[in-house]
């Protein structure tokens, strides 16, 4: 559909994106997902056309444009291409925005513009083996030296893991003060003690690394604290709102795509005579597809206007991760039966789109805690 939530500026950066996709992506994709992760050349390349991290500050090498939209306008590309190995709206979505809004002036000017560059990769480790949703029962911990921090302890199914060359880590700083005992510690690539597992074998996203990573007496330095010690969980919730949108736009633009797949074959593919798109059921099946779509993009494109606005509170962003995600996967499934035997194929997109929506779900909280954060803010 059309969204009015665009302006030409908008629009001339998505035929940048869309440009960038087609040449550096789209023919190179299927090799990445044998090999499990992108070429790192593809984020220098993005860095250099200025698909990354918009919204820094010039004085770091960005654009400085806070304006969610275009974060919008590359997700929404790279979901119409199936790219979903690129980790690029986790690092400028989610990841850069901690240091951007915490970071010091010297650790801005240490990290920022290779992070704008495409030189530097982010991850962001919160997920342990033992507490997947349940950030308050974390194991890493970090004790204090006095000129650097000891850090000890696992994470895993970090995104960007195998390539990153920064990692925004959550540690318990004093294993004694609960939610307040929690501080974020930036590790660099190098760092003695710090080693990454295997890259997970996933059941979609195949191109996107996902790894388990391991901090045996790392050291530290003080001046990779990021933000306030102690203040670590404070810090995720103010940030989880943006991520958790951004999860939402992809699930509004995958549901797009899809849709769009699902009609285009509802028109050519025959049986019994027609189209099998003349067949009344399958009418509205795609009816309802379109409609749930369009309801769905009316909803994210009000949350993204919220967002500039300074408006989107934990709530509402709950809410949009949610339902999209969960929309998304019911829309999908519907694709594939639609398409018959051939959605069950891999060479045929909708099964590509089909294994790599079920994460939507999972990552950036579950539904399960999305609807606890809905209900308490309900007074329930």
């Amino acid at each position: 559909m059309t969204s009015a939530l665009y302006e030409q500026e908008h629009e001339d950066f998505r035929a940048t994106v869309r440009s960038f996709l087609e040449k550096e992506v789209v023919p190179f994709h299927e090799q990445w997902e044998k090999d499990g992760k992108v070429d790192r050349e593809v984020w220098r390349k993005a860095g250099e056309t200025g698909l990354l991290c918009f919204d820094v500050d010039e004085q770091y090498g960005g654009m400085g444009i806070e304006d969610f939209r275009y974060n919008f306008v590359v997700s929404e590309e790279i979901s119409k291409v199936g790219a979903s190995g690129l980790g690029f709206p986790l690092h400028t979505d989610i990841v850069v925005p901690y240091i951007s809004s915490l970071g010091t002036d010297e650790q801005k000017q240490r990290w920022l513009p290779g992070l704008v560059s495409g030189e530097l990769i982010s991850a962001i480790a919160m997920t342990e083996p033992g507490a997947g949703s349940d950030l308050q029962g974390m194991r890493t911990t970090a004790v204090d030296k006095g000129d650097h921090w000891v850090l000890n302890g696992s994470k895993t199914f970090i995104s960007n893991g195998i390539m990153s060359d920064l990692v925004i880590v959550c540690a318990k700083t004093d294993p004694d003060a609960g939610a307040m005992g929690i501080s974020l510690l930036v590790v660099e690539t190098g760092m003695e003690g710090f080693q990454r597992g295997r890259n997970l074998e996933k059941v979609g996203l195949k191109a996107q690394d996902t790894a388990e990573l391991f901090f045996d007496n790392v050291l530290v330095p003080k001046e990779n604290l990021l933000g306030t010690e102690g203040h670590g969980f404070i810090h995720l919730m103010e940030n989880l709102p943006q991520e958790r949108l951004s999860i939402a736009m992809i699930a509004v633009a995958a549901i797009e795509a899809v849709l769009e797949m699902s009609l285009t074959y509802a028109r050519e593919r025959e049986a019994f005579g027609k189209p099998i798109g003349k067949f009344q059921h399958n009418r509205f099946v795609l009816a309802e597809m379109a409609t749930e779509a369009h309801v769905a993009r009316v909803f994210v494109d009000d949350c993204v206007r919220r967002h500039n606005a300074g408006e989107l509170d934990a709530k509402l962003a709950s809410m949009a991760k949610y339902w999209t995600t969960e929309l998304q996967t019911k829309i999908v499934d519907q694709a594939v039966q639609l398409h018959g035997g051939y959605g069950y194929m891999m060479e045929y997109p909708v099964a590509k789109a089909f294994v790599d929506s079920r994460i939507q779900r999972i990552y950036g909280g579950t539904t399960e805690i999305m609807k606890e954060i809905i209900g308490r803010s309900l007074g329930i």
